[in-house]
């Protein structure tokens, strides 16, 4: 049967966040979450619609991919078929050329599961290896901890605090109330939290999302961000820590995250945090 390239509009956003509920296992490499597509859905329904595409074969959904930005695609298979060779080889097509809609011309990147063929097809295709990024897992089958300071988990009458929060902690951040609300109207959000921590003066200082894949599978923090004048006093630990207490609680076996190496305090944070360093993961790229 052809692997056929799709786009699943608003009606098929639930089937593709279930396959990606289902390929999650601890022990997986990094790769794209249900946590990622809630987390877009900020942007709308059909935005997020517009912006997924999948690979079938047989009706079976092989690989789901989020333009997370017009020049990056993110990019999973199903862990069965991470070394189809039919797969890759329609993969490397769809996403070198333009005119199959899924990336432009010019400078482009794919991130896809480390050890995938894909990545060594596209190697072979003159792809460019990537910055690289720091992937950090949490086991959460020990009790977390407190995290020592205030938490509130955010509701309606919290949202305007946790837009603000982020803010704060992102220069280009345009995360606003509406689209706080379009978030978590989305599917992947019934299984999600926003925390906000406070300091002792009742300032909102750090705030978080966790995204649950289901029970027995790692959950993910995207984002988490401190408020820039609010930095330097522990706040980015204790929210993490939160953030890991909230997923025990949702049911996940283990909390992920994952940061630019570059970005060696967030690295520190999360550590100290309880969560432990992975080995560095590499997007491929495409020169203009």
């Amino acid at each position: 049967m052809p692997i056929v390239l799709g786009e699943p509009g608003v009606d098929g956003l639930i089937e593709a966040v279930g396959v990606l509920r289902e390929w999650q296992y601890d022990g997986s490499p990094m790769q794209l979450h249900p946590g990622d597509l809630g987390w877009f859905w900020r942007f709308g329904a059909e935005a997020t619609a517009a912006a997924v595409r999948t690979w079938s074969r047989d009706g079976q959904i092989l690989a789901v991919g989020l333009l997370d930005e017009p020049e990056l695609l993110r990019l999973t298979i199903a862990p069965d078929a991470q070394q189809d060779e039919e797969l890759a080889q329609q993969l490397v097509e769809d996403v070198t050329g333009p005119e199959r809609g899924v990336l432009a011309e010019g400078k482009v990147y794919v991130d896809a599961p480390m050890g995938a063929l894909v990545q060594d097809l596209l190697f072979e295709d003159g792809w460019n290896a990537g910055e690289p990024w720091t992937p950090l897992r949490r086991d959460l089958t020990e009790p977390v901890g407190d995290p020592g300071v205030r938490i509130e988990v955010v509701g309606p009458e919290q949202v305007h605090a946790r837009t603000a929060v982020q803010r704060a902690s992102f220069d280009r951040s345009t995360f606003t109330d509406e689209r706080w609300h379009a978030m978590a109207a989305g599917s992947p959000y019934a299984d999600a939290r926003c925390l906000v921590a406070y300091d002792d003066q009742g300032n909102a200082v750090a705030a978080v999302t966790v995204w649950s894949a289901g029970p027995g599978k790692p959950g993910l923090l995207e984002p988490m961000g401190v408020h820039r004048e609010h930095r330097g006093h522990g706040y980015g630990r204790a929210i993490t820590v939160a953030a890991a207490a909230a997923l025990q609680e949702l049911g996940s076996s283990s909390a992920i995250v994952c940061t630019p190496s570059l970005n060696v305090g967030a690295v520190a944070t999360y550590k100290s945090a309880g969560f432990q360093q992975l080995p560095e993961i590499r997007d491929r790229y495409r020169d203009a």
